[in-house]
């Protein structure tokens, strides 16, 4: 009986939030191991089939650089990064809209259909949603490689009103219609703007932002988007958490309420950082005031 009881107090713990993000629009970056392991990615699908069964309006964006990775290698080709960018000449841009917007896209819209949620998978380069231009990093020419311009958000939020779970893969065109490989991080960002979107949340292979990257007990829970500046001085936030929270910083400037940092090895990651009080991950808030969720 006392296993039934904490189930219940379970779903009674989880009811506030519920109502709070019923109708609410909550992006996902899909991405890092929850795309490789089988059973984390039917975890996150479930998640994701949860939130959408209980009122939530979820928008996934997914990346794939690991399986763009393997195709590559497949044909003998290597892959070369500069700045964190991959290199993209146009057998690479080839490639990647294929795994992208193909092999990866309608996988992950066939796991939702599966649990019987509607989906469709699309790319920026539907409906002209994402326009691009090229990206140059300190003036270097790295191929087919896009910088964000602009995002008509006006077929994702007709599928969203169509109840189908929007699932973006992260290829965009420029005025010259010219394919372009986009860094999914920024893709979900700019989606979450402009969708004015409550939540924007980063599924990553690591547990959030460590205060000492060795001791996974200085988890920061919450960040204040005001106090990213002065973390990243005193050295709380280096490497490659400092462009995540860049980016982060971002979104919520441009309208997005709160972003989370996940680590999506951990089963039901999302269920447990939105539906419980503690949650597992690290959340960037704006308002001083804004508590809990």
């Amino acid at each position: 009986m006392d296993k039934y009881i904490n189930q219940a107090k379970t779903l009674m713990e989880a009811l506030p939030y519920i109502k709070k993000f019923n109708n609410k629009i909550i992006v996902i970056k899909y991405g890092g191991s929850a795309m490789i392991d089988e059973q984390l990615k039917m975890s996150v699908i479930k998640d994701i089939t949860l939130m959408k069964l209980v009122g939530i309006k979820p928008v996934v964006v997914h990346g794939g650089g690991k399986k763009i990775n393997e195709m590559l290698s497949k044909i003998g080709k290597e892959s070369v990064f500069i700045d964190g960018l991959r290199v993209t000449d146009d057998d690479t841009m080839e490639i990647a809209e294929m795994v992208l917007s193909g092999n990866i896209n309608k996988s992950i819209v066939q796991m939702f259909q599966q649990q019987g949620i509607k989906a469709v998978g699309i790319s920026g380069k539907d409906g002209m949603t994402i326009q691009a231009e090229k990206n140059m990093p300190g003036g270097k020419d790295i191929g087919w490689v896009g910088e964000i311009k602009q995002v008509n958000p006006e077929l994702i939020i007709s599928l969203i009103e169509d109840d189908f779970v929007p699932v973006v893969a992260p290829i965009a065109t420029d005025k010259n219609n010219h394919t372009y490989n986009i860094n999914a991080d920024y893709v979900a960002s700019a989606v979450a703007s402009s969708l004015k979107a409550e939540k924007l949340i980063y599924l990553t292979d690591v547990e959030g932002v460590l205060r000492d990257i060795n001791d996974l007990d200085t988890l920061i829970s919450r960040i204040n988007v005001n106090d990213i500046e002065s973390m990243k001085e005193e050295k709380t936030i280096t490497g490659g958490m400092i462009p995540k929270l860049d980016n982060c910083r971002k979104s919520i400037e441009d309208g997005v309420n709160s972003v989370h940092i996940l680590d999506g090895r951990q089963d039901h990651c999302l269920l447990l950082e939105l539906f419980t009080n503690s949650g597992i991950g690290t959340m960037i808030y704006k308002t001083e005031d804004q508590d809990g969720k």
